[in-house]
């Protein structure tokens, strides 16, 4: 499968780290359907809209925000990064993106997880306690919405379905589902039991800090009668591409920083990330993907060859960072990265 490249926003409000102005909401809503716009246009892969149900985010519904990227661009995919499954219905779920599937003629995606921020579970009513069991129960209603239609089902924490009509259906023949694992050993197990693709993510630490899931994921895969080289699997990071290797780095760490402080669990609470971190992170052997052009094209090839990937997404903006600086690294990565991936690749 030939190898993709793509990027994923929150759609964070942020202040400015220099003057402490921020966006209003409606303003970044606008921008990242701009985004969406120029990542399609400079020929990226994939778009993803992340999900979170508090004030300093624009992305408390990112269907409705994929939904306009449908109407914006023309051949990019369109994904959640991620659906917080474990407190939505997968009913729901399935009409949402079954729709922006019809918008788009084929382009849309699910990537389910469990949520790693979890101010929407006492917001829809679902109990903490039930984290885990939430999410393997509406895993498995999701599932087998997309393989039939209508649909009997009955599980333990949602009412039973008896002969349900659930539509619409989507545009081709299938919606891809991946499951999102930020870590956790049991889970890329338990993901690649059912023969799911995976998307993996780093957001600070070495490069190589996923490798054990990766590789339980494709023995668990091969276990259970899937071929593992036949999954898709994708890794989310921090990037930026810059006219230079100071550039890229003097333009992301002011916002990536302010990202780590003020959009933590705890808002305002979150992780001091000094300059010295961040170019460690920033090294051959740190997660992030931010240089030049040629540094950027480097990395991304490691990170492909050290766990077999067939997708990386990168992570770029972090709410306080300039439209124009954003834009114009979406720009870099399309006219420079990709296309030198792809000869690299034999892709193109």
């Amino acid at each position: 499968m030939a190898f993709e490249i793509g990027i994923m926003t929150f759609g964070e409000v942020t202040a400015d780290p220099a003057t402490g102005t921020i966006r209003t909401p409606h303003q970044r809503a606008r921008e990242t359907i701009e985004l969406a716009r120029v990542a399609d246009q400079a020929g990226l892969d994939v778009f993803g809209m992340g999900e979170h149900h508090r004030s300093d985010f624009v992305g408390s519904a990112p269907t409705v925000i994929l939904a306009a990227a449908a109407e914006a661009t023309r051949q990019i995919r369109l994904t959640s990064a991620v659906t917080v499954l474990s407190s939505d219905d997968p009913v729901r779920v399935w009409e949402q993106f079954a729709t922006i599937d019809l918008l788009s003629a084929g382009r849309a995606e699910i990537i389910a997880g469990r949520g790693s921020y979890t101010e929407s579970f006492p917001l829809f009513g679902y109990d903490l306690a039930d984290y885990s069991e939430l999410f393997r129960e509406k895993l498995d209603l999701l599932l087998q919405i997309r393989e039939r239609n209508p649909i009997t089902w009955e599980g333990n924490l949602r009412s039973p379905l008896v002969d349900a009509d659930i539509s619409p259906r989507p545009y081709g023949d299938t919606i891809p589902i991946w499951v999102a694992v930020g870590g956790s050993p049991a889970s890329a197990v338990n993901t690649g039991m059912l023969g799911l693709p995976l998307a993996l993510a780093i957001l600070f630490g070495p490069m190589n800090m996923l490798r054990e899931s990766a590789g339980l994921y494709r023995a668990a895969a091969e276990r259970s009668g899937h071929d593992p080289a036949a999954l898709p699997l994708s890794m989310s990071v921090g990037g930026y591409v810059g006219s230079s290797p100071k550039q890229a780095r003097d333009t992301m760490y002011p916002h990536f920083a302010q990202f780590m402080m003020e959009h933590n669990h705890q808002r305002g609470r979150g992780m001091q990330l000094p300059r010295d971190a961040f170019e460690a992170g920033s090294s051959p052997g740190g997660s992030y993907v931010v240089g030049g052009a040629d540094e950027v094209i480097d990395k991304i090839l490691r990170f492909r060859e050290m766990y077999g990937l067939t997708r990386i997404i990168l992570q770029m903006g972090m709410g306080s960072m300039p439209q124009s600086d954003l834009l114009a690294s979406v720009e870099r990565l399309g006219a420079e990265v990709v296309p030198a991936i792809r000869r690299e690749l034999g892709d193109a």
